[in-house]
């Protein structure tokens, strides 16, 4: 009896290690799935013994502190800076998350915003968010000022795909261009704003913020069916006008994503899709808590028989 308590205890040590393992794999894996891009990141310093920085290029107003940002336009009116990547964005599927920060002395009235760009020409001054207008790739604008009536709140944070030739509807706040766009609060948090975009080729592009709580990432939108150039350099622009606010870059950290995408984007289908997968771990969580119960009252068993044994013989 007392080998088989033994048997039994050392059974249990197999299967919480084989569970230890199973997620240690797991977790592997997943960091397998992505490929740090070094060409496409930047953090502080930001700039080397030369003042310049290997893989990003800066100008217009932006000014760089080591220690804290690279901003890209001060709390002033009539303002523009950006940050370019020297070498196109050619991998198939990514994922770019920026840290950044749009603050000013002024809580009413600021603007006028920045934006995120992947396009086919960089490092150009224009009135898009501080960059040319008729552009071609992906622009991501974080709009902290209405030029008109809308039905939306601002900050707004929208997508627009320029094919060179359709011009910015800059009047009405590019609702006219917009492909999908999300109201969010992010001007002057007290923890750090970020963006977050993934993007499938052929698949979908999907862009979640973090700015109500660390590592609480909210959904803004997602965007089936689309496409964006394949040679595109990553960038970052803002502009300020009448009003003002200071808009700065933290830190960018690109992945090239290696992984299958984890779903193909169905907006009809996504309610069953949340359901059946928590219908699923539902299921598989009460199947183990069923067996480990299963296991612990075996265990007990043992060890009471084994007990009685053992006050039996003295």
């Amino acid at each position: 009896m007392k080998f088989l308590f033994k048997g039994f205890a050392l059974l249990g040590l197999a299967i919480c290690f084989t569970l230890a393992r199973e997620d240690i794999d797991t977790d592997a894996n997943q960091s397998e799935s992505v490929i740090p891009l070094r060409t496409h990141s930047i953090s502080m310093p930001y700039i080397d013994m030369d003042l310049q920085n290997r893989w990003f290029d800066f100008g217009a107003d932006a000014v760089v502190n080591t220690a804290k940002h690279i901003r890209l336009t001060h709390d002033r009116s009539s303002q523009t800076g950006w940050l370019w990547s020297r070498l196109p964005l050619t991998t198939t599927n990514w994922q770019v998350e920026v840290e950044f920060k749009i603050s000013g002395q002024n809580p009413s009235l600021h603007g006028d915003g920045m934006a995120i760009w992947l396009t086919t020409e960089r490092a150009k001054v224009g009135p898009v968010f501080g960059f040319i207008d008729k552009f071609e790739g992906l622009g991501i604008f974080f709009d902290t000022y209405a030029n008109s009536r809308q039905s939306h709140s601002f900050p707004y944070v929208m997508a627009m795909i320029g094919d060179g030739n359709t011009e910015y509807d800059l009047d009405n706040d590019g609702k006219r261009n917009e492909v999908a766009g999300c109201e969010a609060d992010i001007r002057s948090k007290s923890i750090a704003t970020k963006a977050r975009i993934t993007y499938y080729k052929n698949n979908y592009l999907e862009v979640k913020l973090q700015y109500k709580a660390w590592d609480q990432w909210e959904p803004c939108f997602t965007v089936p069916n689309i496409t964006i150039p394949t040679v595109s350099y990553l960038g970052f622009t803002a502009l300020t006008g009448e009003v003002s606010d200071s808009h700065d870059i933290i830190a960018v950290t690109t992945n090239n994503i290696v992984s299958i995408p984890p779903r193909a984007y169905k907006p009809s289908s996504r309610h069953q899709d949340i359901s059946s997968s928590s219908s699923w771990f539902g299921f598989l969580f009460l199947l183990k808590f069923i067996a480990t119960s299963a296991f612990l009252g075996v265990l007990v068993l043992v060890y009471r028989m084994y007990k009685n044994q053992s006050n039996k013989r003295f």
